[in-house]
């Protein structure tokens, strides 16, 4: 009897102690799927059953008519926001208010980097790195990327006469780590390494349940200096940064990569950010190699997997849409006939089709949908009654934005149409969010759309491509993937192109 007491009173107190959260928005009046013990609104995410990004999708427009959704993030309370304008604020109107986006761990584990970084020393590496993505420094590295791409067009030329139906996203990685890996950190890959790094690949992008904890407890990662990355991860690209750094003898060299263009930086020893008011000490950041190593992974890390998820995306419409890749093949073979058959940034940029169908394809797959930032204060969200208190998160799918037809009619359908010059204009401008908004986008998101654009370029000079018979009619994702990943590569019928 008194041991049943015991595990009765145990199973009280734990249920107790996860749900003791669960009323707090309900006190705030803000309406919101009932949470589960434990779990709270995530579970399916949580036991990997589908992906987080379809989790908040499903939640989206079950509230169509409210304007934000209270949520739990495990245990923590979080607010979904769906208003646009509430968005506007948060992202960029009262941005400072909201600069962290709420997930820290270890310095030492590449939380330095810039897009984990919080506070002043983000607000130091993006003054500081931002002029690093300018046109002219993405032009220096176009020959890089042209290049890369003409190693995989050569891949599938070899291989053409004996495998037609190709595994799409595994193509597509080749070329995004070969390109990331020479405007990175100017290595050629040889098969040692493109062996390390798709192994890395299998390590980098699993979720871990670090994110879970994190969620129950924030903050406690950077606490106890532990880091979403494991060791073999942050030594190789620690070691690899060192490498390069050695090779060149501290200097910047003449590959105008973003190594030459880091170290550019580093001869000044410190960065700066900038100041916001005349009362604003200037902060400062030294530039290790910590620091180095850090900047250089996150970019690896975002531009390789978010680039080829896209493009698969991407020649899977094209696949079911031909009058779409018509269009475009047409498009492509007439502005390089005008460029002398030349892939250059101002071909690229003459290419307008092109962009509509890249944007339609982030569109309708935002495949790093999940935007989140903290409040730094107590802050009233503008047109509701809510006060958000001082270190509660909020959260905006981008998928159930991006799929709302109260800004995109028929938003199933594949439509490049949706960014022609009108219809761009007539649309509120957080309703399209692949890269985020505000200060504190995605800093590298014109690096990823050239670097996309100079494959699709190429591939489509040569091939087209089909549905085949492994072509999924609908895409599933894989639920332990950080980003977007179509389960099983997603095959397409590759067809050489009669000229």
């Amino acid at each position: 009897m008194y041991f049943l007491l015991a595990v009765t009173t145990l199973l009280l107190s734990l249920y107790y102690y996860f749900t003791r959260t669960f009323d707090y928005w309900k006190k705030r009046n803000v309406v919101g799927p009932k949470p589960l013990p434990f779990f709270g609104n995530i579970i399916d995410s949580v036991l990997r059953r589908e992906h987080l990004i379809m989790t908040l999708k499903k939640i989206y427009p079950a509230y169509p008519n409210e304007k934000v959704v209270g949520l739990y993030r495990m245990t923590t309370p979080c607010l979904m926001l769906r208003d646009l304008d509430i968005i506007k604020h948060v992202l960029i109107k009262d941005f400072d208010l909201f600069v962290d986006r709420g997930i820290s761990f270890s310095e030492e584990g590449l939380g330095q980097n810039m897009f984990h970084a919080d506070g002043d020393k983000w607000r130091v590496l993006r003054h500081r790195f931002t002029p690093l993505f300018t046109s002219g420094k993405l032009k220096n590295m176009l020959y890089l990327m042209t290049d890369r791409g003409d190693k995989v067009i050569d891949y599938i030329g070899q291989i053409y006469d004996k495998q037609t139906e190709l595994p799409m996203h595994l193509l597509l990685q080749k070329f995004t780590i070969g390109s990331i890996t020479a405007c990175a950190f100017g290595v050629d890959l040889d098969d040692e390494m493109m062996q390390t790094l798709e192994n890395f690949d299998k390590i980098m992008f699993v979720t871990n349940y670090g994110v879970e904890l994190d969620m129950m407890y924030p903050g406690i990662l950077k606490k106890f200096n532990s880091s979403l990355f494991p060791k073999n991860i942050r030594t190789f690209f620690y070691d690899l940064t060192k490498s390069v750094i050695k090779q060149r003898g501290g200097m910047p060299t003449n590959r105008k990569d973003f190594m030459d263009l880091i170290l550019e930086l580093r001869q000044n020893k410190t960065i700066e950010s900038y100041k916001r008011n005349d009362n604003e000490d200037v902060k400062t950041l030294e530039i290790t190699d910590s620091i180095i190593a850090a900047q250089t992974f996150v970019f690896y890390a975002a531009g390789y997997e978010t680039s080829a998820s896209t493009m698969t995306h991407l020649f899977y419409e094209l696949a079911k849409n031909p009058d779409v890749q018509d269009k475009l093949i047409t498009e492509i073979e007439e502005v390089l006939k005008r460029h002398n058959g030349e892939i250059t940034y101002e071909s690229l940029n003459d290419m307008t089709y092109l962009h509509q169908v890249f944007d339609e394809t982030l569109r309708k797959y935002p495949i790093a949908d999940v935007i989140l930032r903290k409040a730094q204060v107590d802050y009233k969200l503008p047109g509701t009654d809510i006060t958000l208190e001082k270190g509660t998160s909020v959260v905006l799918s981008t998928w159930g934005i991006h799929h709302d037809p109260k800004y995109y009619p028929n938003p199933e359908k594949f439509d490049p149409e949706n960014f022609s010059p009108e219809n761009e204009k007539k649309r509120h401008p957080c309703a399209y969010l692949p890269f985020g908004t505000g200060p504190r986008n995605c800093i590298g998101m014109r690096f990823a759309k050239l670097q996309s654009q100079v494959f699709i370029v190429k591939f489509l000079s040569k091939y087209r491509v089909e549905p085949s018979k492994s072509t999924p009619s609908e895409i599933k994702y894989d639920p332990m993937r950080v980003l977007l990943y179509s389960q099983g590569g997603l095959y397409l019928k590759v067809v050489r192109r009669d000229y």
